[in-house]
């Protein structure tokens, strides 16, 4: 691991957190949360201010692990991790049907990787909403970088109430950031809202499968540790999702958990038993390096007291994924294509 890749770790590490202040918003996040003696209704009740949090603390980690797109993808045998989130990302597209000069919403778009590689796939322009300081500032600096800024933007705001005049858009689009919401439906609707009619919303859902058994108490410490790590407010069962599309006013053209049929499991990156030189910041060994050196960069003051403490949570998040996965009671890829009437 390089000295630079280093450095830039710690520089970003706490996002628009004052650095002497993420210890504080450490321990405040964490208290949002059932294993820290938090209260479900506490978490969707300031979800916004949970969230945000979150992603000040570990924007930056994701970024050094999974580069510029933090999600998971449907994985054939002989493709990369990085091959492999394009395509899923295309595929995305394709089921949007998106034409050149259309005008597309991603809801959630953390610093926009996914934005740039949809837009320059299907030409079209897109607006990336996120309520995140500092994602956006870094998202801005990584669209001019890319070329994509005068097509491409973004828009700090709530996905709950979004500043966006009805039927404004030609497509909406999330990958893995509607789970954030406290309420599907209420998050829906107000896709919907900003949706043309007649056209198409697509999303990939963090959400608990059918397997999922709340009685069990090993599901529960899954469940409550995907939730930590992942800065979510409660994880859905897929049929939710499904009951608040509906609800929300929108015909679902066809919806499927996208793990069931992946050739190679999707959180193989995060399996400890895994070793794989072009994920190497994702697997235990990275992991181990990275948790090691986030410990030093603490200790001679390079990173912000309280790094370390992410760095414990998101590895409970690791293990808490690779655990849903293999049980199959967790999918990061419920798939599902939905239109708003006429």
């Amino acid at each position: 691991m390089s000295k630079a890749g280093a450095l830039d770790l710690a520089s970003g590490l706490g996002g628009k957190i004052d650095k002497s202040d993420v210890l504080s918003a450490v321990e405040k996040y964490e208290k949002y949360h059932v294993c820290y003696g938090g209260e479900e209704e506490e978490r969707k009740a300031h979800y916004s201010d949970m969230v945000n949090k979150y992603y000040d603390l570990v924007t930056s980690f994701y970024e050094f692990g999974w580069g510029e797109s933090f999600h998971f993808a449907h994985r054939w045998k002989g493709e990369s991790l990085r091959e492999s989130i394009k395509r899923h990302e295309h595929f995305l597209a394709l089921q949007l049907g998106l034409k050149p000069g259309q005008k597309v919403l991603d809801v959630g778009c953390g610093i926009g990787g996914p934005l740039r590689e949809i837009a320059r796939f299907s030409s079209t322009s897109i607006t990336g909403l996120n309520n995140n300081e500092y994602q956006i500032t870094r998202g801005k600096e990584l669209n001019r970088v890319a070329g994509v800024d005068k097509t491409c933007n973004f828009v700090k705001a709530d996905f709950m109430k979004m500043p966006f005049p009805d039927n404004s858009f030609d497509a909406v689009y999330a990958i893995e950031a509607t789970c954030h919401a406290p309420d599907a439906y209420g998050c829906y609707k107000e896709i919907y809202r900003v949706l043309k009619p007649g056209q198409c919303f697509a999303a990939y859902e963090w959400c608990m499968t059918d397997s999922f058994d709340p009685n069990n108490q090993e599901h529960q410490k899954i469940k409550a540790e995907i939730e930590i790590g992942d800065g979510l407010p409660d994880i859905r069962l897929t049929g939710k999702c499904l009951e608040a599309l509906k609800q929300a006013g929108f015909e679902v053209i066809w919806e499927r958990d996208l793990a069931a049929d992946s050739p190679l499991p999707w959180y193989l990156p995060l399996d400890k038993s895994h070793f794989s030189l072009s994920s190497f910041r994702l697997t235990a060994v990275g992991r181990f390096f990275t948790k090691n050196m986030v410990r030093a960069l603490e200790f001679v003051g390079l990173a912000p007291k309280g790094s370390q403490r992410v760095q414990d949570f998101l590895e409970k998040a690791a293990e808490g994924l690779v655990a849903g996965g293999k049980k199959e009671i967790f999918t990061p890829m419920y798939f599902f294509l939905a239109r708003k009437p006429h």
